[in-house]
């Protein structure tokens, strides 16, 4: 395991460099789970999407209504009785979270059967922070009582490596692994990271991202971009590309995928091509969020007009809904793709959001149905043809958007 983040994917300045990465090969998705808001598992949290349920309610595991942003997408109680015990008293929800949905995936896949060569498997995540509620427990038993009530597991617990090692150690994946961090648009980057690996001596990676910060001390430090919705009724509180959006919902929740070098039988589909870029100081969003978009065009070899759907970045803040707006009709043309954003439903999860939206992704080509963006009444001046309710399409073709605190952009395209 690295102990450290993977130094790929490269990321281009707006202002200098081509933003042109080296191709993913043919990375196929054999296996998918999720665990989310809506759903433990890969089916309960599609079958809610395309229902059109939420999955935001007024937070329940702390109280946050004196932070001014009392509304969360929690997922419900975990069966943990399916992770060793031993693990239960050393990990954060985060990594409990991501064992279970890398254990759902695996099965998935069918990746444990008789000879597996483990020397090949690596696992590849990324994370926004870390293990937030378990360094919040421990510092609050270190200014409360003493050092001597510090668990020793905090030195791991809180790592933001922690998941690719729990699930590397669980499953005896011994193959190059690592982590990535570039807050919402990490979980993108870990999969292209991931396909590349497969490139470079992994047979197979499971890769993706499940995230959350779901305590007082993560609540503070989303607020503090001040990009977080006040909105105290669920419908209302995280209305992306909406006149009325106020800013984005804190969730927890993410997704793993399976991804081996080989095309499969079952597969889900492929990971086509990637681009990623860096915001200068001071520069509008649009400009690398277009240059990511058109790299990840052209590794995957396509045009704008053979994209069937974006899932967006929805970020919820009016400045940042317009910029990615702008940035798809500059790459595709007014109202000329549908674009959705099932993340209405659930809030934001850091890491976890973007391997969420291509999971879905893949299961809107298997079912051939783009999920809606629910509670929202787009802006018609942003110039997008946004998804309100469940649509029957053609799709083969699609774009992820991922953007993160700090500048990061992120485009991956999913194929058939």
């Amino acid at each position: 395991m690295s102990a450290a983040p993977l130094a790929g994917p490269v990321r281009a300045g707006t202002g200098r460099g081509t933003g042109r990465g080296t191709g993913l090969g043919t990375a196929a998705v054999t296996g998918i789970d999720i665990v989310s808001p809506l759903g433990l598992s890969r089916e309960e949290h599609w079958q809610a999407v395309l229902d059109g349920v939420s999955g935001l309610a007024p937070t329940a595991r702390f109280d946050s209504a004196r932070l001014e942003n009392p509304v969360s997408g929690e997922a419900g109680d975990l069966p943990l009785d399916r992770l060793p015990p031993r693990l239960l008293p050393a990990t954060d929800r985060m990594t409990q979270m991501s064992l279970l949905a890398a254990e759902g995936a695996i099965a998935d896949s069918g990746l444990e059967a008789a000879g597996l060569d483990r020397d090949g498997v690596g696992v590849v995540t990324a994370a926004s922070a870390g293990g937030y509620a378990f360094g919040q427990k421990e510092l609050q038993n270190l200014w409360a009582q003493g050092p001597e009530y510090v668990s020793t597991h905090q030195s791991y617990a809180w790592f933001y490596a922690v998941n690719t090692g729990q699930i590397s150690i669980r499953h005896k994946f011994k193959g190059h692994s690592g982590v990535l961090v570039a807050d919402d648009a990490g979980g993108l980057d870990a999969l292209a990271a991931s396909a590349r690996r497969l490139q470079r001596g992994n047979h197979t990676v499971l890769s993706g991202a499940v995230d959350s910060t779901m305590c007082p001390w993560g609540r503070v430090a989303h607020v503090s971009t001040g990009l977080t919705s006040p909105v105290a009724d669920p419908q209302l509180a995280y209305l992306p590309f909406d006149r009325r959006a106020r800013g984005w919902v804190q969730a927890e929740g993410g997704a793993h995928l399976v991804l081996t070098s080989t095309p499969a039988p079952g597969a889900y589909g492929r990971l086509l091509g990637h681009g990623a870029t860096i915001d200068g100081p001071g520069e509008d969003s649009t400009v690398g969020l277009v240059r990511a978009v058109r790299t990840a065009l052209q590794q995957a070899g396509l045009q704008p007009r053979d994209v069937d759907a974006v899932f967006a970045d929805a970020a919820g803040a009016r400045r940042r809904d317009l910029s990615e707006a702008n940035a798809l009709t500059q790459v595709f043309g007014a109202h000329s793709v549908p674009v959705t954003a099932p993340k209405a439903a659930t809030g934001r999860m850091g890491s976890g959001t973007a391997p969420l939206d291509v999971a879905m992704a893949l299961l809107s080509i298997r079912d051939q149905v783009l999920p809606p963006t629910i509670n929202v009444e787009p802006d018609p001046a942003l110039g997008i043809d946004l998804c309100r309710a469940a649509r029957r399409t053609a799709v083969r073709n699609v774009l992820v958007l991922a953007r993160g605190i700090g500048g990061f952009n992120s485009a991956l395209i999913v194929g058939a």
